[in-house]
Order: C-alpha cells, then structure tokens, then sequence
C-alpha cells in the first residue's frame, strides 16, 4: 500500500532479503531511526512491495534547468562523473546539496550540470545516445546529414562538449515502431549489408525493401531498427522446453551446458535460429523440463528466495543436497533464481493446532530440555508430533510444543500473547530491545506468535 513519508525520509519499495538492518547501512542511518519514520511496521514481516520510509536526504523528483538526473552505477565517484560529463565535483555538489560524495549508492539519483537531453525528438528524427569517439561531423557523415541540420534539432547543444551517454536528435527517417506480421525488428550491425542479412535470414533484398519503404540499401546506419521477413521469435515454446532471453556473453555451446542439453537440440526446437548470431534480448527456446508444477509425494514446493543456497536450504528442512537434486531433474545448484520454484523433500513446515506453539530447534537442543523449559512432558511433545525421531532433532526444524508456558530466566518476567501483538510492538511496550526481546525467547518464531503463547520480556 502507497504511503505518505513526511518531510525528511525517502518513500522505499522493499524487496527481497531487506531488513531493517541493512537498510540501515545501505541508506547511512540506524535502525531506531527507520524505525521511528515507520510507526506500526513490523520489521520482523517486512513484505516484497511494500513501501516504507527511509530518513535522509530525499533524491531530486526534478532536476533544476540546465541539469539532468543521473543514476549512480557500480564504480562511479564524484570526480569520474565530473570528467565523464565536462563539469566540476563543485559544479555537481552545488546542485546536489547534502549530497555526501563518500557514499554514493547504487541506484541513487543525483543532478548533473549541463544540457538535459530531449524528451522527445521531432517528427522526422530520430534518437540517438552518443558513445566514445562521437562528434557531429562523424555523425552527420554516418546519418547522412549536416552538422548544421544536427544543431537545429538540438538548440543549445555544444559540439564541442558531447558527453557519453548524452541523447541527441538525429535528423532522418525514424525507425519502424512496430513490425508488420510475419517480420521481426533487427538492428543494424557493422558490417551488415542488405545481401547479407537476406542470405542470413533466408529471405531477399526485395523482400526487406518492400517492408522497409524508404530505406536506402546504400546507406545503412549502425543502430538502425529494420524489419525482417520471416519468423518472428516464439511466443510460447513447445511442451518440455523453456524460454531464454539471450544474455550478454551467451553462445548457444555455453547455454548447452548450463541447460544439460546439446547444441543440436537447442537448434531443433529454434527453427531458423543462426548459432553465430546470438542477439541480447533475443528469446529462444531450451529444451528441458520446466519448473515443477506440482511436487512429487513426500515433497513441497519452495520458492527460491535472495541469498538462498541448496546448502543452507538442505539444513533448514532436514534433507540433503543431493535429495534436492534428485528430485528436481536438470537443476543448476550454481544458479538459483529468485522466485524459482523447487521441490524440497519431506513434509511442508509445521502448522500446529489450536492450543500449542510452533518452536524452530536449535543448536543443543533435546526434547527433555525443551520439555522442562515449556513446563510440559516429553511424551506430550511426542504425542503432537506424530513420527517426531527424539534422537534426530535437526536445527532448523519446527515442531509444535503442546499448551506449555516457557519458564523464564532470572531477570526476565513472563507475557502472554495478545491480539494484534509483535515482536516489534511488545518490545517497544515494554521499552526493551528486539534483539534482547529474540534473545530471552531463543526458538520463538516471531512470525509465528500465537493469541496466548507466552513469552519472556527482559526486565
């Protein structure tokens, strides 16, 4: 749900494996703080999409006239951007103000001085970003026009100031925007002629002429869009095959191998497809199983979250690497994804019934000692977990503790439950940290807190 942060914070969209505390250390400030811009946000159920407010300096929504928004990218600082786009660290401080040049984040938005590019370019332009090396002259020859003709589209550019990155308007006959049925988009490469891009795609110089009207074989322009007769990339793939988009570095011997398939295959089911001319964005289809759609008995389904790991996971639910792998056909372990779906093997965690609390195991424990901390029997552990083994108790595993009270340490007082209540909120009742609150209450789960369940405050 959208909410209003007051003056001072930045409105933040949480996504996957966020805390508060490395929001923290992301955004140059403390827990405490995010957590007094953020009243009644359990930082313990922060969930994907949803916005909160992180205090500090707020990113420009606009920048002043005569600057453009930048996004800071790995490895940028100050003094590279200034070189990168003609200007001073001064010059971009000065706009910028509270700007702290030693912490730059990824993603952030800041202003840089000089001439914003056009939003929109006229009719018979067309956009175009300037790369190193550039100059109007070089341009004008490469479009097929005059500096003069440039620097008319473009009032107040300075030929002698391109920046990389920089989008001017080239005039000229704009790309096509969408390719009639039965063609596919295509941009021109160097080196490409229209003879050799007919003989590539098994088609006719004619044939690309008659549905590119107006282009002029004898000058093609590298980042020019064309279209294409033949078969457009697939929609939907054949049954027991995946869609791939083609990646930066990708050969179809190297996808071969991270699919656990064979070039051969990977051609059959991509009919036209030239092994050699891979295109980034480009979408193929892999042979191969595709992702559970349901799992196997004595198994369930997972969703694969940040930072996860078939290791880590193999701990948590009491399993192995290798019962993962076998049965999840055809899975890389070295290429997780986020929100990839896989079958883990075993039952689904714990929901314990009414009148009894869930307990994550940890490091040391034994049903005698969990028994004698919730003040109930060993026996009546066992009777409310059906197949529990005493002697195999793995960290991580969640059981189900039937109706007992935990008997709290020295220096700790007991609380029960109520409607409504977190771990955030009863800690802060009762002015005490949440670490020191998840310490008292070692294999509490605080997402899953019961109306009634009793747990230990520190005094």
């Amino acid at each position: 749900m959208a909410r209003q942060c007051p003056p001072g914070t930045t409105a933040y969209t949480v996504r996957a494996g966020d805390t508060f505390y490395e929001l923290a250390r992301r955004f140059n400030t403390t827990v405490a703080a995010i957590m007094a811009a953020n009243p009644g946000v359990n930082p313990n159920q922060l969930q994907i999409g949803q916005t909160i407010c992180i205090p500090g300096q707020q990113p420009p929504s606009t920048c002043p006239a005569g600057s453009m928004p930048y996004v800071i990218r790995a490895g940028d600082t100050l003094f590279a951007l200034a070189q990168r786009f003609n200007t001073t660290v001064n010059a971009i401080l000065a706009i910028n103000p509270g700007l702290d040049p030693n912490r730059l984040q990824i993603g952030q938005t800041i202003c840089i001085p000089g001439q914003q590019p056009p939003s929109t370019c006229p009719a018979g332009s067309t956009p175009y970003v300037i790369r190193a090396g550039d100059t109007l002259f070089a341009l004008a020859q490469r479009f097929n026009t005059t500096v003069n003709a440039i620097l008319a589209i473009n009032p107040g550019l300075d030929p002698n100031r391109l920046q990389i990155g920089q989008t001017i308007c080239i005039p000229g006959q704009q790309p096509p925007s969408t390719c009639p049925a039965g063609s596919t988009p295509y941009v021109i490469r160097a080196g490409d002629t229209l003879f050799a891009l007919a003989q590539r795609f098994n088609t006719t110089v004619n044939a690309i002429l008659a549905i590119n009207p107006g282009l002029d074989p004898n000058r093609l322009q590298i980042g020019q869009t064309i279209c294409i007769p033949g078969q457009q990339p697939p929609s939907t793939c054949p049954a027991g095959s995946t869609p791939y988009v083609i990646r930066a570095g990708d050969t179809l011997y190297v996808l071969a191998q991270r699919f656990n398939t064979t070039v051969n295959a990977i051609l059959a089911i991509n009919p036209g497809l030239d092994p050699n001319r891979l295109q980034i964005g480009q979408t193929i289809c892999i042979p191969g199983q595709q992702p559970p759609s349901t799992c196997p008995a004595n198994s369930f389904a997972y969703v694969i979250k940040a930072g996860d790991n078939l290791y880590m996971l193999a701990l948590r639910y009491g399993t192995t690497v290798d019962a993962i792998l076998a049965i999840n056909p055809g899975l890389d372990p070295n290429r997780l994804q986020i929100g990839q779906t896989i079958c883990i093997p075993g039952v689904p965690p714990t929901t314990c019934p009414p009148g009894s609390i869930t307990y994550t195991i940890q490091s040391g424990d034994t049903l005698f000692t969990i028994a004698t901390r919730y003040n109930v029997t060993v026996n009546a552990i066992l009777a409310a977990n059906p197949g529990l083994d005493p002697n195999n108790l793995r960290v991580g595993q969640i059981i189900c503790i039937p109706g007992g009270t935990p008997t709290c340490p020295p220096n700790t007082t007991s609380y029960t439950v109520k409607a409504g209540d977190t771990f955030f909120r009863i800690a802060r009742a009762h002015n005490v940290s949440l670490d020191a609150l998840l310490a008292a209450n070692p294999g509490i789960d605080p997402d899953r807190l019961q109306v009634g369940q009793v747990i230990c405050i520190p005094n």
